[in-house]
This record gives structure tokens, sequence and C-alpha cells, in this order.
């Protein structure tokens, strides 16, 4: 007889594995009870109100393996009661957006009472985890079984459970059938085509759909600036003042660009609903420690910091220990510039075709010690804002982009920065852009998803080898799925690859003048990295949990800054070619004043096309001053009937008085 796993064979019918809480091998079966009660308890009794079953019964644990793995899902009505504690936001059939309501769930577009659909997985599973993330604690002390991880009211208890290491894991579960879909009509089949930004965010969610529809935006916004760029390249045009057209070119580009993508991401974004979500109160980060307290602000009892403490740290410890990997950064470009010394004394004394190619080995050296300086800093500038004990996630976001920006540009930027107005050398400038462009480019390809790619292929093939020994009378294919994605890596959000895009866009738009070939080999390199990231975010890691996105965030800004740095850069190259100082023989003086005042205009005028183009299209300004007007009317609506039913009792208790 063959025996059906018990995540299926259960009592409710509608139970959906959707995410999986995977347990430490060793965890008490009290603790297991006690998370289990908590989980499924009712809402008004503390606890979450989901459906939680193990993913193996007692028969198949003796049967296949001991795992302590466990499966969460949710009742259609659980769901929907969640979206609105969520916030999601909804189409209504008037073609509005509005936060869902239970209440007036029959108003919203789509919506029946046997339709399944009305949330994507995505959005179910981010509930799910809402959910598990706001179970708190209540009376316990301490966690059942394990009295050093001690608990006060109000303490999240997953994050507890995670930090004490009872809980290992919490992650998603993959629709095998959706992400076939999914995957038909975005990677598999390579075609030059839009990608399927709305599917991708119905699986993935909104966080993840903003990257790639970022990447898609800013490929085909690099295609004119390659284009114009391989005149340049083809023709060998040496005189630099036939570049001020590119480069001007270039100074409105990148401005218009970044803009445009704020306009489109604000329609896309409303369209998502996520434009309109309004933003909770952040709960204190997992890591955030501190002597329990009062919140101020909530009235609720969490551990608080001296932000006097938190500065201390900030300016006494990770301020000079980003100056100093600064310094070693420089002194790591110094030892390359006397390597390309020795090259090319080398290639002199003896003049070869291996010589000639020793020149970029020296340029390949550094662009490899690169993107390992910038890895291991990662580690280090992580560790760092986590020492710092930010409260909330978005500061500690915050602090960690600065300190890695900071760092990155340095270490990739410094060098061409040197060679431009130091050594003056344009011919070794485009080489060494070139080389690092390249480089780098090929470097990622290889260790964000090639890599990752086959390590996952070998562990798959080892899986399926072992499910294969099993016992024939037993149902091993939820089994295998969960198993496989469980040992999957963990996604650590965009960070790396919004990075990847700041520096490409880096090397693109501060020496254009020197390398217009620099957009061509991008747009070459994101045409690929859309489909080795599709595959990475399919195949190689475990499916995120959506996260609710109105925008690309402290992104935008990093993006604009470098287009104001790049104006700068392109001024002072074009100020430096032999013709525009053939112009000013006599007195350098005015040559810098020219380049000064013509670089002043330039950033002017960037700054009232910045002002003059709205960040949101008109119509969707429209419709967010007529949502806000609504909700006004709402809120005076509800304290006239407050006001009236006041009125109502004093008078009643009057008339009561007077008789």
């Amino acid at each position: 007889m063959r025996v059906t796993l018990s995540t299926l064979d259960t009592c409710d019918s509608s139970f959906t594995p959707l995410v999986v809480i995977e347990l430490a091998q060793d965890v008490k079966e009290e603790t297991k009870e006690w998370l289990k009660n908590r989980i499924i308890a009712k809402k008004k009794d503390g606890g979450a109100q989901l459906l939680f079953r193990p993913l193996l019964n007692k028969y198949e644990k003796e049967t296949i393996e001991n795992q302590n793995l466990y499966l969460v899902g949710a009742s259609n009505v659980r769901l929907l009661l969640g979206a609105e504690a969520v916030g999601l936001v909804k189409e209504c059939t008037d073609a509005a957006m509005r936060a869902f309501t239970y209440a007036t769930r029959h108003n919203f577009k789509g919506f029946h009472d046997n339709n399944d659909d009305f949330l994507t997985m995505a959005e179910c599973q981010f509930i799910i985890k809402h959910e598990l993330e706001n179970l708190r604690a209540r009376d316990e002390k301490m966690i059942p079984g394990y009295p050093q991880a001690k608990l006060y009211p109000g303490k999240s208890l997953m994050r507890r459970l995670l930090t004490s290491g009872i809980v290992t894991q919490v992650f998603p579960l993959h629709d095998t059938e959706a992400l076939k879909k999914l995957e038909d009509t975005w990677y598999t089949r390579f075609a030059l085509k839009y990608q399927p930004i709305d599917s991708i965010r119905g699986y993935f969610g909104e966080t993840i759909a903003l990257y790639f529809g970022f990447l898609e935006y800013f490929t085909f916004a690099l295609i004119p600036m390659a284009i114009i760029g391989l005149p340049y390249y083809l023709f060998v045009w040496e005189d630099y003042d036939k570049y001020v057209i590119l480069a001007s070119f270039n100074l409105i580009w990148s401005t218009v660009i970044l803009e445009v993508w704020k306009r489109g991401c604000a329609n896309m974004t409303y369209r998502w609903g996520t434009l309109v979500m309004k933003r909770q109160f952040e709960e204190p980060r997992p890591g955030f420690h501190g002597v329990l307290g009062i919140n101020p602000v909530t009235g609720r009892e969490e551990p608080l910091y001296s932000s006097y403490k938190r500065q201390l740290r900030i300016y006494l410890v990770s301020l000079p220990f980003v100056c100093l990997c600064l310094y070693f950064s420089l002194y790591i470009m110094m030892i390359y510039f006397d390597l390309e010394v020795w090259a090319l004394r080398l290639h002199e004394d003896s003049e070869s075709v291996w010589t000639s190619l020793l020149l970029y080995v020296p340029s390949i050296i550094y662009a490899i010690v690169i993107e390992i300086m910038n890895r291991l800093y990662r580690y280090a500038a992580e560790f760092l804002t986590s020492w710092e004990n930010h409260r909330l996630e978005s500061a500690y976001q915050n602090h960690l982009v600065l300190k890695v920006l900071v760092f990155n540009f340095l270490n990739c930027f410094a060098s061409l920065f040197y060679i431009a107005f130091v050594l003056k050398d344009m011919k070794l400038l485009r080489q060494s852009l070139a080389t690092l462009l390249i480089t780098s480019q090929i470097l990622n390809q290889v260790v964000e998803s090639l890599l990752p790619y086959w390590l996952q292929r070998k562990y798959c093939a080892k899986v399926k080898r072992k499910v294969q020994a099993l016992k024939a009378d037993v149902d091993t294919t939820l089994y295998e799925k969960v198993l496989l994605e469980k040992e999957m890596g963990t996604y650590l959000g965009t960070f790396d690859d919004y990075l990847e895009l700041f520096l490409q866009f880096g090397y693109v738009s501060l020496f254009s003048c020197v390398y217009p070939l620099a957009a061509a080999f991008a747009v070459l390199n994101n045409f690929t990295e859309v489909n080795s990231d599709a595959l990475k975010m399919c195949r190689v890691f475990k499916r995120p949990f959506a996260e609710p996105s109105a925008s690309i965030g402290v992104w935008q800004l990093a993006f604009e800054t470098m287009s104001v740095i790049s104006v700068v850069t392109n001024c002072a190259l074009i100020g430096m070619s032999p013709q525009v100082n053939a112009v000013f023989p006599e007195s350098k003086t005015d040559l810098v004043l020219i380049v000064v005042a013509v670089e002043h205009a330039l950033l002017a005028l960037k700054f009232i096309l910045a002002f003059a183009i709205p960040d949101k299209p008109r119509h969707i300004q429209v419709k967010l001053a007529r949502l806000e007007f609504e909700s006004l009317e709402a809120l005076k609506q509800q304290q006239m009937k407050l006001v009236a039913e006041n009125l109502k009792e004093e008078s009643q208790e009057d008339g009561k008085k007077a008789t």
C-alpha cells in the first residue's frame, strides 16, 4: 500500500504548504509542542491561527530520515484577513487602488468567494512571514526547554528562536508549475524581448521585480550611448575636442534616464499597489540588543540602546576602520602602478607578441584583486554595521550601503582618476578602464551565477540518488522538493546586484571621453546578466520572501550622485586635452576658469532637467491626490458619526435627569 506524506493527508483539504520551518536536530519535544500550539492558536489567544504540519509523519520519519522540517499554510479567509493586517493595496472595480479590507472584499477587482487566486502566492507567503514574525511573548519568561533563551513581553518569538539556534531557517517554498511557466517566458528561450516584469512581481514580489525592471531599463538606456560611442572608437579619433559632443550627450543622458526611470517606477508601483501602501511602524531589527525598557513612541517593552554609545562606535571605531581600508586600497593601487612600469620597461627592452600581451597582465591582476578586496570588505562592513547596533533595519541598510559605496568607489575608480589627473596618460587610462570593466563583468558572471549553479546541480544529483534508494512504498515527491530547497543558498537581497550596476554606470559615465566603447560592453554584459540573474533566482537560491517596495530606495540617490561626479570628471578631461589647451597657450588660469564655468553651467542644466521632469506622471499625481481626499473625507465622516453618537448619549442622559 502506497503511503502519502502526512502534510497532504489532513483534515483540512485546503491546506497548501507555503512556508518551511526547519528546527535544529536536537530540539526538545516540549519546545516543538509549544511552538506548534503558538502557531495554530487563535489570534485572540496570542497565536498566529495558521496551519502547521510536520513534513513527515511518525512512520515516514522511521522509513526515511529524521528531519525536523515543518510546513506552514493558512486558510483562504485567514490569508484575506492577513492581507488587511499588512495593508496590501488592490485594484477596485472602479479602477482605483485602495487598501484591502475583508469587509469590502467584494468591491475589489477579481475577487470571488470561491476564488483562491485573488492573492498571489508571493503575497500569501509574505502574510505568513508577517504573522510568524508577530508571534510575541506574553507571559513566558523563557522558551520552554531552554532556560538560557530569555523572553520578555512583546519579544518576537520567531526572531528569538532564530538567534538561539532552535530554528535554523524559515523559507518560502517554490511553486513548481508557476516557476516553470515563468522560466519559459523569462530566460529559457534566449531572445531579445522585454522581461515579464508583472509575472516576476507575482512570483518574487516587488523588490525583485523592481531590480529586474531597472536592469532592463538601464540596458536599453545604454544603447544610445553605445551607438554614439562606436564611431569614436572605430575611426580612432584621438583629438579629444571631438569628444565634447559625446561628453555633453553623456551629461544630459545620465540625468534624463534617471528622471524617466522614476516616472516609470511610479507607474509600475502604483499598478502593483505599493506606491500607495502605508508604511507601518518599523519593528526593532533581529540583531538589535540593549537594556529592557519602554519605547516612548509605542509604549511597548523592548530593548533600548543609547544613541550616544552608537555614535561613539561609529566615529571611534567604524570610521577609522573605513579610513584604514581606504588607505590599504590606495597602497594596493600604487603596487599596481609599479607593476605597470615594470611591464612597460620589459616591453620596451624586448618588443614581442608576448611582451605586448604582458602589458595587460597588471590590469587583469589588479581587477581580480579589486573584486577580492570588495568582497572581503563587504563582510567586514556587515560585521561593523551590525556591531553598531542600529535599532531599525532601514538605518542598518543605510549605514551599510554608505560604507560599501565609499570603499567600492575608491577601490574601483581611484586608479583611473590617478591615471587621468596625475599621470595624464590617456592611453593607459583607456587600457585600464577596458580591462577593469571586462574583467569585473566576467568575474561577476562566474562567481554570482555559473559557479553556484554548477554546485547546485551536483547537490541535486546527490539528493536524487539518495531519494531513489528509499523504499518504493513511500511517496517522496514533496520530501525531495523540500530537501532540495532547504540546502539551496539563501538569496541575500538585491544589494550586490545594484552595486554591480552602480559600478558599471560609473565606468560608462565618468570616462566616456576616453573609452566610448564602455557602453557597448555594458549592453552586451547586461543582456547576459538578465539571463544569469534569472537562472540564479529560479534555480540556485531559495525563493526569497516577497517584500513590498515603492522604489529602488537609496540606490536612486547613489546613481544621481555618480551622475553629478561624471559632470566634473568629463569637463576636467576635456579641459586637459591638447586641442583645448592650444586655445589658451599663455594663460592657464583662463582655461581653468572657463572649464569651471562650463562645469557649473552643465550642473545647473542637470538640476533644471531634474526639476522640470516630474517624478510621477500627471495621471498618477491626480490618482494619489484623489485617494488622499477620499481618506480625509472618510475620516471626517467617522469623526462626525462619533460626535453624533456622543451628542445622542448626552441628550439621553439629560432626558433621564429631567424625568
